[in-house]
């Protein structure tokens, strides 16, 4: 007999079933290359560094708890998708991960593009000098102003996602004296594998445009009719955290019979398709995601194979890798406060920030490593869970993990690959302050984004 839910969520303290987690690490001293940073290591005194420096000083001149980015491992990242898709290819950085100016400046240097989903991204992107021909604009409800703002700027294309849009873009831009080159998103019914909050090209969800029923064929008939549209692609994307590509396969087919229509009905071979992102990255050593070059060579035979049986000329191909980029380069360092064992279950380990600044274990049931970085320790492991300081039981940061037993408090923790959504979806509840952004290179840290003020709450605190 099925039971309801209690609507303040799951009991998270539930006794795990034998065999729930896996065993210990046989050293849990060891930082896995795949979920770290690649500048991270250990010094000869056991203490974490990365870009040369010691997390003890980030945290004595920072504070904490800390985003920690490697700017070393961005740039490598950024210029390794970059080179797997070539001149022949766009890739554009999902700005929604994290934004910074900083950031904004590296993709420019790398030659990325950068896509944006609200006025505040788009302010941001331009602030820093990001070309607004590499600037994409996507959103499933932009409002007049945004748009006019991004028709203003001259961006490269907004990204269609309802027929209310389609008019209200071609509105705006021909009252503005514009040809606004756009795509349109459809949704293709793959149902990705993965959390159902980010799995988002099943018709049952408010992205896009679905291509069952012949809603989508109907939007690229209103889109070319429009004098301040300039038709120029399809847009597709299936979800997040994905690791398998026969999604994939599935979408580019059901898009690129969508482009043979289009050349069969109106006599139009759309030049572009832009397959978004999603793809994944490693939050625990369990996970095995692709190199950007695996996924390259697969998304362009898959479209290029599709396209020959259509007899289509393969269009140019457009990427959004947001998470894979700057999701492995940043940690968050937290200092642990009060450490409860409970017997017969697991240690309670209380960290100085939580569901602030880390809302995803909360909100998709992600999951995390976390180690011990200001000192090595050969003590037993034990099976702690992470928590945070906020008055919420569903606050936890790291679900399951195994720590040394002489964890104490003061003693710094690192949850790495956090560079994606942690700061961008951080909050202040509880009247928190959100965490800085301290970017390290070659020997050398500086804040990109400073952490907040009690000042900062209070100055928008206008009652």
């Amino acid at each position: 007999m099925s039971r309801s839910a209690h609507p303040a969520g799951p009991r998270h303290a539930d006794v795990l079933p034998e065999g729930h987690y896996s065993a210990p690490p046989a050293d849990l001293n060891a930082l896995d290359p795949k979920v770290w940073a690649q500048t991270v290591t250990r010094d000869e005194d056991g203490v974490v560094t990365v870009g040369g420096i010691p997390v003890t000083r980030l945290a004595e001149e920072y504070g904490t708890p800390a985003y920690v980015l490697d700017e070393a491992d961005f740039r490598a990242r950024a210029r390794a998708w970059r080179t797997a898709f070539g001149a022949d290819a766009d890739v554009f950085y999902a700005g929604k991960a994290f934004l910074s100016r900083a950031v904004v400046r590296w993709l420019h240097e790398e030659g990325l593009n950068v896509d944006v989903c609200s006025g505040g991204e788009l302010a941001t992107a331009l602030s820093a000098g990001m070309p607004a021909d590499r600037i994409a604009f996507h959103g499933n409800n932009k409002s007049v102003d945004e748009i006019t703002r991004a028709v203003e700027a001259g961006v490269g294309h907004i990204v269609l996602d309802s027929f209310q849009e389609i008019v209200r873009v071609a509105h705006i831009a021909q009252s503005l004296g514009k040809r606004q080159k756009v795509l349109i998103r459809i949704t293709v019914g793959v149902e990705a594998h993965t959390h159902e909050f980010i799995a988002t090209a099943h018709e049952d969800q408010k992205f896009g445009i679905p291509l069952a029923g012949g809603q989508a064929a109907e939007a690229v008939r209103r889109a070319l009719q429009l004098d301040g549209l300039e038709l120029v692609g399809i847009h597709s994307h299936i979800g997040s955290q994905i690791f398998d590509m026969s999604g994939f396969e599935v979408a580019a087919h059901r898009v690129v019979s969508l482009l043979k229509a289009v050349r069969d009905e109106h006599g139009v071979e759309l030049p572009e398709i832009d397959l978004g992102g999603g793809l994944g990255i490693a939050y625990t050593s369990d996970d095995d995601p692709r190199e950007p070059h695996e996924i390259a060579k697969a998304l362009t035979e898959i479209v290029t194979r599709e396209c020959e049986a259509a007899k289509l000329r393969t269009p140019r191909i457009s990427v959004e890798p947001g998470r894979a980029i700057v999701g492995p380069t940043a940690f968050t360092l937290y200092e642990a406060g009060t450490i409860k064992p409970l017997d017969g279950l697991r240690t309670y380990v209380s960290v100085d920030g939580g569901m602030s600044d880390n809302i995803r274990t909360a909100l998709y049931d992600a999951e995390y490593s976390v180690a011990l970085v200001s000192r090595t320790s050969d003590a037993e492991p034990m099976l702690a869970r992470v928590v945070g300081k906020h008055c919420e039981s569903g606050d936890i940061v790291v679900k399951d993990a195994f720590l040394p037993s002489d964890v104490a408090p003061g003693d710094l923790l690192a949850v790495p690959a956090t560079g994606a959504y942690c700061r961008s979806m951080a909050s202040n509840y509880n009247h928190v302050l959100r965490p800085p952004v301290v970017a390290v290179d070659g020997g050398e840290a500086r804040v990109i984004v400073r952490r907040e003020t009690e000042e900062d709450l209070l100055r928008l605190d206008v009652g």
